[in-house]
């Protein structure tokens, strides 16, 4: 799977607007929208236009409405994240800032 790496650092792609979820909607299997290099590219450039177009083609079964407001967290390689989601809202978690984590 192809991803965008800078500086040590993984581009994850996330919707933080209330409303719909985009990874967190999506077909559990398809990881290819946390890491699409050329969405991470239109998502830089803040064509809004193209990013939605690109999304329609690209996962076209996908329900689209967490493509209005995507972005970008940068992630630093090899940490383990997960994308948390509450009423359509979703943020990135890095496992290694989070410190308050309870073992049983």
């Amino acid at each position: 799977m192809n991803k965008v790496i800078r500086d040590g650092q993984v581009a994850v792609i996330y919707s933080p607007g209330f409303g719909a979820g985009w990874s967190t909607w999506a077909h559990e299997a398809d990881l290819s929208q946390l890491f699409d290099p050329q969405l991470v590219h239109l998502i830089e450039q803040a064509v809004q236009d193209e990013i939605l177009a690109y999304c329609s083609l690209r996962w076209p079964d996908q329900y689209q409405g967490g493509a209005r407001d995507l972005a970008v967290a940068w992630v630093p390689l090899g940490d383990h994240f997960r994308i948390h989601e509450y009423d359509g809202s979703e943020r990135v978690e890095i496992q290694s800032q989070i410190r308050n984590w309870i073992q049983a």
